[in-house]
């Protein structure tokens, strides 16, 4: 019989190439990510910012763990509809100060499948809070998360 380990750390690799000050072509595996600028940034407009990716990765990041989290304690969480805002203070990419935390407040909300049940959903969040890579990330950076489950 063979044994599959699963690798406990795992290396995880990007290069760009830059093609302005405002564009970045992200090679990932074999995928290609778009960082841009708006034009009023001297940007093509064509991709969220560095920042904005940010907050779109944490959606995801919070879609594909609490999927997890909800098949590990057995429970019906169906697609997931996710917002996000941010509170951002700019003032460090002005160059006016460094700022410590930049992100101060990220507002999550997901709705879950009308199915679920207070207290199912309750369990999945306490697991996502555990085992979110970007929400440990964010919330150990000094950023405030204020997640609201529907």
């Amino acid at each position: 019989m063979t044994t599959i380990t699963i690798k406990k750390v795992a290396s995880l690799k990007a290069e760009a190439q830059c093609q302005s000050h405002s564009r970045s072509d992200v090679l990932i595996r074999d995928l290609v990510q778009i960082i841009d600028e708006p034009v009023e940034r001297g940007g093509t407009n064509q991709e969220p910012t560095p920042t904005e990716s940010v907050i779109a990765t944490f959606i995801g990041c919070t879609n594909v763990i609490a999927h997890k989290c909800a098949k590990q304690l057995n429970i019906p969480l169906g697609n997931l509809s996710i917002s996000a805002s941010c509170e951002f203070d700019r003032r460090g990419v002005l160059l006016e100060e460094e700022i410590d935390v930049p992100f101060k407040k990220i507002t999550l909300t997901v709705q879950t499948n009308p199915t679920v049940n207070k207290t199912e959903r309750d369990h999945v969040v306490a697991q996502v809070e555990k085992y979110c890579p970007l929400t440990k990330l964010f919330q150990q950076a000094g950023t405030e998360i204020e997640a609201i489950w529907l």
